[in-house]
C-alpha cells in the first residue's frame, strides 16, 4: 500500500483541505521506523499558544495556529506538513467547517492528505477545532 503518493494525492472522502481537532496543552508525537521511510503519529492538537498563553475565540485563527503546532512537532521528528498522508480533524461545530476549510486548503494546497471531519464535543469548551495527523517522511 503506497500512502506516500500516487493515488492518494486530491479528493478523499470529500476532504480537499476541510477539517480539524486540537487538544489544548500538548502534543505527543510517535516516530515507527520501517526499511527506508519513517512514520510520524502526532496526537490531536489544539489551537492553543503556548507562547502567549491563550486560545483565540475565533476557529479560523485556531485552525492556524493548530497547524503551527503540528509543524513544531513535526520539525522536532525532522518532517513537515508536506509529509503528511493522513489527517482527522475534529470540529466542535459542523458550522464551522466552511470557515476551515480554506485554511487547510491552502496549507495542503500542492498535495491534500486523505483527510476525515468529525463533529464532536471537545475537550475544553474553549476548544472550536482539533487535528491529529500521521507523517511518512
Amino acid at each position: 500500500m503506497d500512502l506516500g503518493g500516487s493515488g492518494a494525492e486530491g479528493v478523499a472522502g470529500g476532504w480537499r483541505g476541510d477539517g480539524a481537532r486540537a487538544l489544548v496543552t500538548g502534543v505527543a508525537a510517535g516516530v515507527a521506523d520501517a526499511a527506508e521511510r519513517r512514520w510520524v503519529f502526532v496526537s490531536g492538537t489544539s489551537g492553543f499558544d503556548a507562547e502567549r498563553r491563550r486560545m483565540a475565540g475565533d476557529v479560523e485563527e485556531q485552525a492556524r495556529q493548530t497547524l503551527r503546532n503540528i509543524r513544531r512537532t513535526l520539525r522536532r521528528s525532522e518532517a513537515d506538513l508536506s509529509d503528511v498522508v493522513r489527517m482527522r480533524v475534529y470540529l466542535a461545530d459542523a458550522a464551522d467547517f466552511p470557515k476551515v476549510q480554506p485554511i487547510l486548503a491552502e496549507e495542503f494546497h500542492d498535495r491534500p492528505p486523505l483527510g476525515t471531519t468529525m463533529v464532536c464535543p471537545l475537550a475544553d469548551p474553549r476548544m472550536r477545532i482539533e487535528i491529529e495527523v500521521t507523517a511518512r517522511c
